[in-house]
């Protein structure tokens, strides 16, 4: 088991098979919201704060768990402060499963800031993916106050696809009916990357 803290109110955590094998965990229960589960989680939880300090007591959190090709688990886990005087001594855990779109020739990212974006083009950098073997055209918008990653012919083959997509749900959201939004986006957006914008961001803004 692997944990890494993405930034103040967000970490991440991978079991690999070997992982799920030795505690005796069942895919199917480990999804269920069932007691157990809240009980493996709560343990993955006090593991997490005694590794890397992140503390969860009096937080809420949200669970995002992402199943790998190769047998492993990502969940991504984030706190946040609840309102005041609503505060629970037992937190409820909400299990959310990311799915993706492999075949899908567009795919759009919801960046909730622009500094998660610069994460995301760092962590693209540190992990050597090609900017020219992924899509066709890599496109940043900006729309609401938040930053929009467009990419048009996404191409099947490139051999780091899955492992990309589903890094990327670490700092952004993929948006549903890309086709219909990026319309929106071409009417209403500001585009502000439009030479690969992937490229531009990793040359300017990557760690």
């Amino acid at each position: 088991m692997r944990f890494e803290k993405l930034n103040e109110d967000k970490i991440r955590i991978t079991l690999s098979h070997e992982d799920l094998i030795q505690k005796d965990i069942d895919f199917h229960t480990f999804m269920s919201n069932s007691m157990e589960s809240q009980d493996l989680f709560f343990d993955m939880l006090e593991e997490a704060e005694k590794e890397i300090g992140f503390v969860t007591k009096d937080y809420l959190i949200r669970i995002e768990a992402l199943a790998m090709a190769g047998g492993d688990f990502i969940l991504t886990v984030t706190r946040s402060l609840p309102e005041k005087n609503k505060i629970n001594t037992r937190k409820k855990v909400h299990i959310k499963r990311k799915k993706m779109n492999l075949s899908a020739t567009q795919i759009i990212c919801s960046f909730a800031t622009f500094e998660d974006y610069c994460s995301f083009v760092s962590f693209f950098k540190q992990n050597d993916f090609s900017c020219a073997k992924l899509a066709q055209s890599v496109l940043l918008y900006e729309y609401q106050n938040a930053y929009y990653l467009v990419l048009n012919g996404i191409n099947p083959t490139y051999p780091n696809l899955k492992r990309l997509l589903s890094c990327t749900t670490e700092f952004a959201s993929f948006v549903e009916r890309s086709n219909v939004f990026s319309s929106k986006l071409l009417e209403s957006g500001k585009l502000i990357m439009k030479n690969n914008a992937i490229r531009t961001a990793i040359k300017h803004f990557a760690s």
